[in-house]
This record gives structure tokens, sequence and C-alpha cells, in this order.
């Protein structure tokens, strides 16, 4: 069973675990921990590939003149800005792993 699903919204698989961390045998943890670390090493590229796009929009939003539109860039950037965070967040998250040792 694959222990991860896609998020749209951030543009990775996150994990989707169906029961406790220690009713995992080691295996299975060391399998996920492992998969984690490639998802993991991928998010810095995603974080670029959206400050790219914010950048894009804010280039657009300073040659703007209709403010509706100028709105619903800011909305757009806000929204890239809040994925950027999320994303930061998730690259921060590691599971400390010893073979035999259970986590809380």
């Amino acid at each position: 069973m694959d222990h991860f699903v896609l998020d749209h919204r951030l543009g990775i698989p996150l994990p989707a675990l169906d029961r406790e961390w220690d009713m995992y045998s080691t295996q299975e943890r060391a399998d996920m921990l492992l998969k984690w670390e490639e998802i993991r090493a991928r998010i810095p590229d995603r974080i670029l590939q959206l400050e790219r796009i914010i950048n894009q929009k804010q280039e657009q939003l300073h040659d703007e003149e209709n403010f509706q539109r100028s709105c619903e860039l800011i909305k757009e950037i806000a929204e890239l800005a809040s994925v950027i965070n999320d994303l930061n967040i998730w690259f921060r998250v590691q599971q400390d792993f010893e073979p035999g040792q259970t986590h809380q």
C-alpha cells in the first residue's frame, strides 16, 4: 500500500497513514521514511517554481491598471505564498528513526 497521497494544492505527495506509526513494521517505517526523504528533497525545487510564478504575478501587478484584476493578482500571490509556507513546514517534518525504536 502506498502511504502517500498527492496534495494537488502543494504539488507533492503527503503522508496518509491508516494507523498509528508504531503499528507499522520496522521495514514499513523504513520504507516510508525513505520515500518521505525523496519527496522532501523535491520541496525546495517546488518552492523555487512557485516563487518564479509569484515574481511574474508581481510584475503583472506593477503594470496592471484594472483595480479588479489587481485584487485578483494580490489574492493569487497570497495563495501562492501560503502554499510556500505550508511547503516549508512540510520540509521541516522529519522523523528520527532507528530500527526497533517506536514513536509517540
